[in-house]
């Protein structure tokens, strides 16, 4: 390992190619993703797009340095009803240093993070995936290399 590969305090250095997150970030991304839950299931933000909406928040990504957060929600009941996520993200964003001031209250890391609101389109994303394979051609396609094997 060449010398530009390490650190000053001669641990080496993650590689530039490695775009994942540091387990430093999973570990605080679940614990302030655990906060925010409870935050937002205890405390009664007074906006009237968050007024008896259910959120889920299925993922918090941290920047390298902790410092800022994207929080992943998914307002139960989106597109079902009343709830829409275009009223709810718009309605955290804005909620968000509020909600910052009570996460710090029950994190223990050095900074609380910055918390920024992004809808979760993993769940739409499934929907379709799930949509395409229901498809009679798609399956045809799936279950043709299975028949030519047993012939």
């Amino acid at each position: 390992m060449s010398s530009s590969q390490k650190s000053r305090s001669g641990k080496a250095k993650r590689p530039a190619a490695d775009l994942g997150p540091s387990q430093r970030q999973l570990r605080a991304g679940e614990l302030v993703r655990h906060s925010l839950a409870e935050i937002l299931r205890e405390e009664d933000i007074q906006d009237p797009a968050l007024e008896g909406v259910s959120i889920t928040v299925t993922e918090v990504r941290l920047s390298p340095d902790l410092k800022h957060a994207t929080c992943f929600v998914e307002p139960l009941g989106a597109g079902v009803g009343v709830v829409s996520s275009a009223a709810v993200i718009p309605a955290l964003n804005k909620a968000s240093k509020f909600l910052r001031g009570r996460l710090g209250k029950l994190v223990d890391l050095k900074f609380t993070p910055a918390l920024k609101f992004l809808h979760d389109e993993s769940f739409n994303e499934a929907s379709h995936i799930n949509a395409l394979f229901s498809r009679p051609d798609v399956a045809r396609d799936l279950a043709a290399p299975d028949e030519e094997e047993e012939a």
